[in-house]
């Protein structure tokens, strides 16, 4: 069942309405009929984390919120106003995204220069971001493998983001390509992010266990033509570390989105 959306007295960050995605004049719909709400919690910020079988369209909902792609129908909506380039929505992408010609901090700074800020501010405030990601020190290298490691060239593209705008903040697998130990580091390291900032992020992962323990809120995906069919709160502390995985609460939480999964992959 298709998950109701009930408007509160909250305004709207996101919301998607009536959305259908076709690449052949409507032949053939790889996604119709989505809807999808993102309310504003300025006190704690929202995360809400998207799960789907691979082509469900997960990836494609971020486009859509960061104006990279405009659906066939439907509305895509932040703040009640359509997207646009005013909108300064960041995404954070599986594959580094840093420009290797340039340092650390002229990546962070990349945005901030497009916003028109003289350098000295630009680059205080970039100084600023890599010690909340923990990049200080690391910002006159260049910012390219192996110089940097792959968990660092992911701190360097959430810093950019965060620092060109700290609101909304969209994650496609960022820690997809990480070792485990680095993947780990990356979600308390989010987490402490998120705590910080109260931003809105709209997360996509593979990895129910990650889905979890960083989501407040969790939409699945039902294959082509993709609708989202679940939504699952996850009552979890605000406030988490990794006791929170070995909690019985936590587990149960795993099972209950593994068993929605496995019906939404049968539908």
């Amino acid at each position: 069942m298709v998950p109701e959306f009930t408007d509160t007295d909250r305004k709207n960050i996101i919301e998607m309405d009536g959305i259908g995605q076709s690449y052949d004049q409507g032949k053939n719909w790889i996604i119709k009929d989505l809807r999808f709400m993102v309310e504003d919690k300025s006190e704690q910020g929202q995360f809400a984390v998207i799960l789907g079988m691979s082509g469900s369209g997960k990836s494609t909902l971020l486009r859509y919120i960061a104006g990279l792609q405009e659906p066939t129908e439907g509305k895509v909506l932040i703040h009640g106003e359509p997207v646009s380039d005013k909108n300064r929505v960041s995404m954070v992408f599986q594959q580094y995204s840093s420009l290797p010609w340039m340092s650390v901090l002229d990546n962070v700074a990349l945005g901030l220069r497009y916003q028109g800020l003289a350098r000295k501010e630009r680059n205080e405030r970039a100084m600023e971001m890599l010690d909340v990601v923990g990049l200080g020190g690391h910002e006159l290298k260049y910012a390219q493998y192996p110089t940097l490691s792959g968990g660092q060239l992911q701190r360097v593209a959430i810093a950019r983001s965060l620092l060109a705008n700290p609101e909304i903040l969209l994650m496609d697998e960022p820690f997809g390509a990480l070792d485990i130990r680095t993947r780990l580091e990356m979600q308390e390291l989010l987490l402490r992010i998120w705590n910080k900032f109260h931003s809105t992020i709209i997360f996509v992962t593979h990895d129910i266990r990650e889905a979890v323990y960083l989501g407040d809120d969790i939409y699945i995906l039902k294959a082509q033509p993709s609708q989202i069919v679940r939504h699952i709160p996850i009552d979890l502390p605000l406030i988490r570390n990794k006791e929170v995985k070995r909690d019985p609460h936590y587990v149960e939480l795993v099972h209950e989105v593994e068993d929605a999964m496995l019906e939404v992959s049968e539908m």
